[in-house]
């Protein structure tokens, strides 16, 4: 599922990277870039502006409801991870002692 959501995330962020590259700014649209004078007619009389904006503006949507989604695929996964509890501290001194494998070494007395 998390690879699915990042595939799409990542078509959907390469996809707004293209359509602000096709923008142009305010008074030049997408037709001028075809042959001059004809820049009204590509894309209707009020160019291309609205088309490429209401696009944009959908995959920035988008763009966010699939990084909400990745977060909480994330955040699910992370938690089924925390889940499995540690011992208890009587589980643990079951098990063994804390200091089995180290060998009894005889005292060393203390010169003063």
């Amino acid at each position: 599922m998390y690879q699915i959501v990042l595939v799409i995330h990542t078509l959907i962020a390469l996809s707004i990277i293209g359509l602000v590259f096709l923008q142009h700014g305010k008074g030049a649209d997408i037709g001028a870039t075809f042959g001059g004078g004809a820049s009204n007619t590509v894309f209707g009389s009020q160019g291309s502006g609205g088309v490429l904006y209401k696009a944009t503006g959908f995959l920035a949507f988008m763009f966010c409801i699939t990084s909400i989604s990745l977060t909480v695929i994330l955040a699910k996964q992370r938690k089924m991870q925390l889940d499995i509890s540690p011992p208890t501290q009587i589980e643990q001194t079951k098990q063994a002692p804390v200091n089995s494998d180290v060998p009894n070494l005889p005292s060393v007395p203390n010169k003063q």
